[in-house]
């Protein structure tokens, strides 16, 4: 029986608000016996509800399950933002979307045919998103500067080869992987990046969005042909990441492992697509979206994918185990953001935000739970008592954490909006700051039209349409109503007033222009002396 541990935030109604900390003041134990390890697994468009332990029925994770039955799963951590690449930016900084300097996905269109994977064969320079700006202290810079040998495997998109904001100027010693969230999601890519140089694949160009060859059978396994190669990326990927764990055995690493999976286009070995499909029987193909490739059998690819993934962690685990690792070893399992409604996924029929809304415009690109709420678990082989754990928290907390898990002294941490949850994961509630509130911004991107929430305890505020200067801000009592079905803003009228305080302490202007949201305050407001 897992133990159920809840640490409820101060009441919203206070008549201040406490801005998040970056110092901490956690008095632990030293529980190790030297430095640990780190491997931080981050998915890609997984949802809080895509694996076993956190009520998937569908898809088979039984590594991932075994990981959070022997250490601490929790139930209220939130990734930085909607999307990609500013989720990743507030992970790696510590900064929330209110401070970061990515606040959004920014393609850089005016560079040329940024979309084309052929053309960004040619032209390096087309490829990547919005870099950081040169210096940004990072997860990276962190753990290299405390002794930590340090690796990105996998997708890092916050910059391009002549950025200066690649893994390598951002603190990790060895980058593998694709440098363009675009290319990366091609899972046969003509190229990876094996630190600064592109590593060849020999695998046939593909655009995404190519059709198939005319006259072919959408229903024939046999036309999807075209459309794989010979290095499927989840398999290139892995076998780094096992090298750079056998090479760096001796001393204490950290590793950032950035999967993929299971983003768009929907691609897995052909043996995991077949499980399914006798699990889940024969299904229509889709071929006629925008933007990816034709998949044969969508809802068993993208279980495969999952638990194809899952199959590698477990022989990850096999590995540090050998190796005499494992239980000097953290390893932390998340997503950038949640579930995606494209025309290829199956979203809903997974209910892969549950038991959040998994519906179109509550998932990915939205501040509703199923945007933001991710499953997140941390195993530290026998060192953890299991447990279930309510500590909120979000993507900006995992800075102090790794700090103080790495035994950094907190006038070495970089500033930060977060909060160190170590003391949650050692079971040691008495010394857990908690957050008085988290707050999230996400300016106007493909549809949305501007959005502002704040997390307050128990309550959550959310404002939409903040582009058009809207500033009814909707509440939901969160613990109750998982679903943001009841508005119940009417009937907490000082509650509400509280949250545009947070989002007046929180905001500040974004230097990148696409990434400005004007945020309107409701009429009457006045800004209250903030409590530093």
């Amino acid at each position: 029986m897992l133990t159920e541990k809840r640490f409820i935030l101060a009441a919203a109604s206070t008549a201040a608000i406490l801005p998040a900390q970056a110092a901490q003041k956690v008095t632990l134990e030293n529980a190790r016996t030297e430095r640990p390890n780190v491997i931080f697994i981050l998915l890609d468009d997984a949802g809080y509800g895509d694996f076993g332990c956190y009520g998937q029925q569908r898809i088979e994770t039984p590594n991932i399950d075994a990981l959070a039955e022997h250490g601490v799963r929790f139930t209220n951590m939130y990734a930085g933002a909607p999307v990609s690449a500013p989720s990743r930016c507030t992970l790696l900084t510590g900064m929330h979307s209110g401070h970061a300097q990515i606040r959004s996905n920014d393609e850089m269109l005016d560079r040329g045919n940024v979309w084309s994977i052929r053309a960004m064969c040619e032209d390096p320079e087309l490829e990547g998103q919005a870099p950081l700006a040169p210096g940004t202290p990072t997860l990276g810079t962190m753990m290299h500067e405390a002794g930590y040998r340090t690796a990105m495997i996998g997708k890092w998109g916050l910059g391009n080869v002549s950025s200066g904001s690649t893994p390598l100027d951002m603190g990790f010693d060895y980058f593998y992987g694709y440098l363009c969230q675009r290319m990366a999601q091609c899972y046969y890519p003509p190229f990876f990046y094996n630190n600064r140089e592109r590593e060849y694949t020999n695998n046939p160009p593909l655009e995404l969005g190519d059709k198939f060859d005319a006259g072919a059978d959408p229903y024939d396994r046999a036309s999807y042909a075209k459309f794989k190669g010979k290095v499927y990326s989840p398999d290139a990927v892995y076998e780094k990441i096992e090298k750079f764990v056998e090479q760096n055995r001796r001393d204490p690493f950290f590793l950032m492992w950035t999967t993929t999976i299971p983003h768009s286009a929907l691609t897995a070995p052909d043996e995991w697509v077949d499980y399914y499909v006798r699990k889940f029987g024969d299904e229509k193909p889709v071929y006629t979206g925008k933007g990816y490739f034709p998949v044969r059998y969508p809802r068993a690819t993208y279980a495969a994918m999952i638990s194809y993934l899952d199959y590698q962690i477990g022989e990850l685990v096999k590995l540090l185990k050998k190796q005499g690792l494992y239980d000097n070893t953290v390893i932390m399992i998340t997503s950038d953001n949640g579930p995606s409604h494209n025309s290829y996924t199956s979203t809903s029929w997974f209910d892969c935000a549950a038991p959040f809304r998994s519906d179109r415009g509550y998932t990915k690109r939205s501040l509703h739970e199923g945007g933001i709420r991710m499953p997140f678990i941390v195993s530290w082989g026998k060192r953890l008592h299991p447990a279930v754990c309510d500590y909120i928290g979000y993507f900006p907390d995992v800075m102090p954490t790794l700090a103080a898990i790495a035994g950094i002294p907190q006038s070495k941490w970089p500033k930060c909006d977060g909060e160190s949850f170590l003391p949650s994961i050692m079971g040691r509630e008495e010394e857990q700051n908690n957050h008085s509130y988290l707050y999230w911004e996400f300016p106007k991107f493909k549809g949305g039209n501007g959005w502002l929430c704040v997390r307050m305890g128990r309550w959550k505020g959310l404002v939409e349409d903040v582009a058009d200067g809207c500033t009814k801000m909707q509440l939901y009592d969160i613990e109750y109503d998982k679903r943001e079905e009841r508005d119940v803003a009417a009937e907490h009228p000082d509650i509400v007033a509280d949250m545009w305080q947070a989002i007046y302490a929180s905001h500040t202007p974004a230097l990148n222009p696409l990434f400005q949201l004007n945020v309107c305050y409701p009429e009457g407001f006045l800004p209250r002396s903030i409590l530093k």
